[in-house]
């Protein structure tokens, strides 16, 4: 919701982390806002025990590049999870809806394909403003959400495992 803190949850709630291997794949793209993005995924992943050697980060240009970047991450790292952040702002051209529509489909196809989950952290905005306050400004950090999110469905898919 636009108007809800990204960064509020209830860390009871979030499983322990401490046995976690978590890769993050990063546009590069837009960097004052996807690096942000970032600081708040690592910290919120150290904060529930997942150790400095067991977060994986790997860059890549843009936000379309982020599909193949993660399925490679997946495929040569062995990470329990991979979270996918980018970021991609309105501009006067349909390149916005494109890259848009291209990462959402390339990202569910990684999760369809694969046994791990493949987290959705990837801003798109109208404008730049709208992106900063979703990165660390006025309505937190979608890389707390990214980070909780790869944490819960690391532990669902461990759970279903053992069932």
């Amino acid at each position: 919701m636009a108007t809800s803190n990204l960064s509020a949850y209830n860390p009871a709630g979030v499983p322990d982390a401490s046995g976690m291997r978590i890769a993050i794949a990063v546009a590069d793209w837009n960097s004052e806002i996807t690096h942000s993005l970032l600081d708040g995924a690592r910290n919120t992943l150290k904060k529930h025990g997942v150790r400095e050697e067991n977060i994986v980060e790997k860059h890549v240009p843009g936000t379309f590049e982020l599909t193949y970047g993660a399925r490679m991450i997946a495929e040569n790292y062995n990470p329990d999870a991979v979270i996918c952040i980018g970021c991609v702002i309105q501009g006067e051209t349909p390149h916005f809806t494109y890259i848009c529509q291209g990462v959402t489909q390339g990202i569910t196809r990684l999760n369809i394909d694969y046994e791990i989950p493949f987290i959705f952290g990837v801003l798109t905005t109208d404008t730049l403003q709208q992106a900063a306050d979703r990165a660390g400004g006025k309505y937190g950090n979608k890389g707390d959400e990214a980070a909780v999110t790869a944490i819960k469905m690391v532990s669902l898919m461990k759970e279903s495992k053992t069932d």
